[in-house]
């Protein structure tokens, strides 16, 4: 990368309101978190209907996570952006105004589930107009900018915002309280972000959306592509797998309180939120690659056997044994936040594309970290558990050493060449 090629671009500075509007948008997307399934349970759902409900929407946010970036890539970010607004406001009406009020479960999981589509289509869409926008140079400070966004508005103070609300309006009401929410942040969101949101015409351009045989191809060409999927995965994997597992873990095997372990996840989710920007403007001086490989891998790795471990034998005499493993796991998450500006460097020209491989990744994260509970936990108990997320923290270390960018595959293919002519003169 040259200088010129470092200095090319916009500052993070330059999308200050789509940076606030996506903090105010998953605060308001993210204030139902701990009170959504009691109340829908409270409107006569059974249990497992509810589980039903959340599993058709997070099926709806793999895929809407998957194409956030081609339909950028095709139709620019801009609309992709007002796509997502549209996709959580219009069902939230249904499902408060309508479904809601019927107590009519197949209205509830449709129109619940269609609002799936919304947030990664607004969240993504603006990562990949960040990634694709901002100068190469400081393309891991705007990642990190944008997950310290994303993660301070949900779950962080999204669940405040409830605590707060909660008390005053009541379930229904909070539910409007956030709706306001989604609002101002969906408007923020498109401050100055006008049809050409591109800095050039060769980055603005628009092209067709990839056919199966297409990605089959790209992916044949570019398998680091596949690489950043799995590596993306596996960051997320355990944060919604020990929120499955831990809190029985805590309370009923460790018996701390429920406070405890409320703080406990408080501090993993804080630490994680501050780390994001620092190692996201870090990587740009130092690697992405190896931040990633080091912190994220190694380090997330290290960190969740400490994270069984360490509380388990001391965390009921000291604090700093209880949180400080909390604080280290949240710290060590955040070394993949570079992730999300090697992903377009894959495909300078498609980074779109190369965009929604990594967000299918993060979207199968959610599904992948409870099923390993569910395949292993029976088996080889909490303990086993968090050994095989470790074991798959480091994997995905390993994962980083294969990722090729393409001029580096240019030089190995020359090189290659070179070799070739060498040998073939030699033989001559």
């Amino acid at each position: 990368m040259t200088k010129l090629e470092a200095g090319l671009g916009r500052s993070p500075a330059d999308f200050t309101f789509q940076y606030l509007g996506l903090l105010l948008f998953m605060i308001g997307d993210g204030v139902e978190v701990g009170y959504l399934s009691p109340f829908l349970v409270s409107q006569g759902l059974t249990e497992h209907f509810v589980a039903l409900i959340f599993t058709v929407y997070g099926l709806a946010a793999a895929v809407s996570a998957w194409g956030s970036g081609v339909l950028c890539d095709r139709f620019g970010c801009r609309k992709v952006i007002i796509s997502g607004i549209l996709l959580w406001v219009i069902p939230q009406i249904l499902f408060l105004a309508v479904a809601v009020p019927s107590h009519s479960a197949w209205q509830i999981l449709l129109t619940y589930g269609i609002r799936g589509f919304g947030y990664p289509l607004l969240a993504y869409g603006i990562l990949t107009l960040l990634v694709r926008d901002v100068r190469v140079s400081q393309r891991g400070l705007a990642s990190g900018l944008f997950w310290f966004c994303f993660t301070c508005g949900l779950p962080t103070l999204g669940t405040v915002v409830a605590s707060l609300s909660l008390p005053v309006f009541g379930d229904y009401g909070t539910f409007w309280v956030a709706f306001v929410a989604v609002i101002l942040g969906g408007g923020l969101s498109l401050v100055l972000l006008g049809e050409e949101d591109a800095p050039s015409s060769s980055l603005s351009r628009k092209v067709a959306l990839p056919a199966p045989r297409d990605l089959l191809n790209v992916i044949r060409d570019n398998p680091s592509l596949v690489l950043t999927c799995v590596i993306r995965a596996i960051n997320s994997s355990a944060t919604h797998g020990i929120i499955v597992f831990m809190p029985f873990y805590f309370m009923s095997t460790l018996g701390f309180s429920n406070a405890q372990w409320m703080r406990f996840l408080e501090t993993i989710f804080a630490s994680n939120i501050i780390c994001n920007v620092f190692f996201g403007a870090l990587s740009d001086r130092v690697s992405w690659r190896a931040t990633i490989m080091w912190v994220g891998g190694v380090g997330s790795g290290l960190a969740s056997l400490l994270l069984y471990w360490v509380p388990a034998h001391f965390g009921h005499f000291s604090s700093l044994a209880l949180y400080g493993p909390a604080v280290l796991f949240g710290l060590t998450l955040a070394g993949y936040v570079p992730l999300s500006a090697l992903a377009p460097s894959l495909l300078p020209d498609r980074k779109g594309l190369a965009m929604s491989f990594l967000n299918f990744g993060a979207g199968c994260s959610v599904w992948l970290g409870p099923l390993i509970v569910y395949i292993f936990q029976p088996f080889v108990g909490v303990g086993g558990v968090m050994g095989v997320y470790a074991v798959l923290f480091v994997l995905s270390g390993l994962l980083v050493h294969f990722i090729r960018l393409p001029q580096e595959s240019d030089a190995l293919s020359g090189n290659r060449s070179c070799s070739s002519s060498s040998l073939s003169l030699a033989r001559r």
